[in-house]
């Protein structure tokens, strides 16, 4: 059962700190690329200066200017030797440099577009113990057949099972279907917890490939609904191109001393990551990436879990960034499974920046509008593939001189 700390897992930063291991650096960033991004740091000024922490250390970002001019920096990707991924797919630094205006528009667009609404209930059996789902209607799909028109089913999944599956029959020509069907799914009531429902709506193509028209993700069951009893619940239908794969989750606090222009990130732990071994477990570490400019400045890694999908860190990885060139560096975090004999493979990676979208830049911009405070968050684990096309799409572009993207003011918490 979710924990309040889980739930709200500032609650729980206190005793973390106390268990975290600590990770010590060199400077970050060169000091070439400070004096760009010196109008940014100023329009932070007085915020930043009614802030009080330890004294800044000159002599740690000094070291910048060797940085930038160490040839090895430079990366054409971003693994070592034995992490090259396999089937997964390799980043490729050079693909995050520039986006096009045109893919920025598309994923602009695509994010305003009208999915429609789906309705459902819930409620858990408590003596057979069985989450009872009954898909009850949709509303507003939009139209995928010439006709203006759309076939729609519903498939149903309660992650991070795959295996098990369920569907609705097939509306004909419909844009608002009632369903009113019900499926049972086998879980203890202990599991919920760690449970999400997953609704996919599809639009059934007899000749060709099926398009999806969007997908429910429902992470907590128990916030959405009193199981005790049948509840109905509607959501809006996230637009969506492919099935999601559920990667898992991670948990992490930032935290930024301006003064000291220390950087923390703390790995606290992953839960529900894709299982990568034939024995249905994995043996996953973390790796984080300091990235400027399309350059990989710094990487540290946590230890190795072995035999988990659901392992607890509580370390420590800090990175010494000034604090006006925080606007214009970015963190690209990747879950990792080790294998003793071969290459190391990715699970599933995360980005956070001024230049991200979505949670990432929030979670980012909360970090700085509240200096000195451990801020925590579950992100999703995407593909990496996935990851390099929305940071493709979504960063700012570069100029004629190669500086890094704008920064953008953070959002209220």
């Amino acid at each position: 059962m979710a924990t309040e700390k889980e739930k709200y897992p500032m609650a729980s930063m206190g005793f973390l700190e106390a268990a975290v291991k600590i990770s010590h650096t060199s400077p970050d960033i060169p000091a070439e690329v400070q004096l760009s991004m010196r109008e940014h740091f100023l329009r932070r000024t007085q915020r930043m200066q009614r802030q009080t922490t330890e004294p800044a250390s000159s002599t740690r970002h000094s070291s910048f200017k060797r940085q930038m001019h160490v040839g090895s920096l430079d990366l054409g990707d971003d693994y070592d030797v034995d992490e090259q991924p396999t089937s997964i797919g390799r980043i490729k630094p050079e693909l995050y440099k520039q986006m096009t205006t045109e893919n920025d528009e598309s994923s602009n667009s695509k994010g305003g577009k009208n999915c429609g609404k789906v309705n459902f209930s819930l409620r858990y059996d408590y003596e057979n113990e069985m989450l009872l789902v009954k898909i009850l209607k949709a509303f507003d799909l939009p139209a995928k057949d010439l006709c203006g028109s759309s076939d729609p089913y519903v498939k149903i999944y309660l992650l991070p099972d795959r295996k098990q599956k369920f569907q609705t029959r097939v509306h004909r020509k419909t844009l608002n279907p009632t369903f009113d069907e019900s499926f049972q799914f086998p879980v203890p009531y202990d599991e919920l917890p760690i449970r999400k429902l997953h609704l996919t709506v599809f639009d059934f193509d007899r000749f060709s490939r099926h398009d999806m028209i969007g997908e429910v993700i429902l992470d907590n069951l128990f916030e959405a609904s009193d199981l005790s009893r049948e509840t109905s619940i509607w959501k809006d239908i996230q637009y969506a191109t492919s099935e999601s794969v559920d990667l898992g989750e991670i948990m992490f606090s930032l935290c930024y001393l301006p003064t000291a222009g220390r950087l923390t990130l703390t790995v606290i732990k992953c839960r529900n990551l894709k299982a990568m071994d034939i024995t249905g477990y994995s043996d996953p570490y973390v790796k984080v990436s300091l990235i400027c400019d399309g350059r990989r400045l710094k990487k540290k890694k946590t230890t190795t879990k072995k035999n988990t999908l659901n392992p607890t860190y509580n370390e420590a990885i800090i990175f010494d960034i000034p604090p006006e060139s925080m606007d214009q560096v970015s963190l690209h975090i990747s879950v990792m499974d080790y294998d003793l004999v071969g290459h190391n493979e990715i699970i599933g990676v995360c980005r956070l920046g001024s230049g991200t979208e979505g949670l990432g830049r929030d979670h980012w911009n909360e970090m700085l509008a509240y200096p000195r405070k451990p801020i925590a968050h579950w992100h999703s684990l995407l593909e990496p593939k996935k990851s390099e096309k929305e940071w493709k799409a979504r960063t700012a572009s570069f100029d004629s001189q190669g500086s890094c993207p704008s920064p953008k003011p953070p959002a209220s918490p």
